[in-house]
This record gives structure tokens, sequence and C-alpha cells, in this order.
């Protein structure tokens, strides 16, 4: 048996809202992969600390609050300084569409805005 793909799901910034972080973790853990949720509220270096313990393959960023602008590519950015370059960074919430090419062009890989669906999310980590 294969072992399954880790994956962190984090709330970066200030933002207090994580209904939507949690149905993603829940849909992930469902789809099979192992998942570690950190909690609001979190630095993009608390972030990739967590990332590097936990020796994840992905990291799942939500955000509601329009901060992803910076927070986002501020999460790559702590990754890339621990080491952990190669994980794959994917994100959502509420993101303009005209963001998705900016944070992209960032370094995060995949951007989900609030209309794609669960399945969507989990089949594009599976194919990550």
């Amino acid at each position: 048996m294969a072992t399954p793909k880790r994956i962190l799901v984090a709330k970066p910034g200030l933002d207090g809202h994580d209904r939507g972080a949690k149905v993603v973790a829940r849909a992930l853990r469902d789809a099979g992969f192992e998942v570690i949720y950190t909690g609001l509220r979190q630095t993009p270096a608390q972030i990739a600390q967590a990332a590097v313990q936990e020796d994840v393959d992905a990291v799942g960023l939500s955000s509601l609050s329009g901060a992803h602008r910076e927070l986002f590519p501020a999460v790559v950015a702590a990754l890339r300084g621990a080491g952990a370059g190669d994980v794959l960074v994917f994100g959502g919430g509420v993101i303009p569409q005209e963001d998705v090419s900016l944070l992209r062009e960032q370094g995060v890989e995949r951007v989900f805005p609030r209309e794609r669906t669960q399945e969507t999310s989990c089949g594009s980590c599976e194919n990550g």
C-alpha cells in the first residue's frame, strides 16, 4: 500500500473564519490524504516551520480576509527559506479571478476560488 500524501492545511494571518479550511481538510482526509490542520492565525514562518516538521508534500492555505495577495506568497517564501521549496502550495477562499495569475506567478501552484468543488481540489492534490 502506498503511503498517503501528507498535506498541511493552514489559515495565515488574522482571518478568524476557518469553516472552509476545516471542510477542505476533511475532504482531503476522506480522499485518502493524511492531513495536519494548524488552526487559526498562523504566520508564514509558523506555517513553514510546521510544514518542515511534519515533512508534508503540500500546504493548503485558506483566506477569506482579502490578504491572500500578501500572505500566500509570504508562505511560499518562508518555505523556500526553510529549505522546503519543493513543497506544493495551493490556496483557496474568497479570491478574485484577477488575483489567480498573480498568485501563480509568485509560487502558489494551484488557486481555488470559492466556487471550486471539494472533488476538484482533492483531484488536483492527487495529480500534483
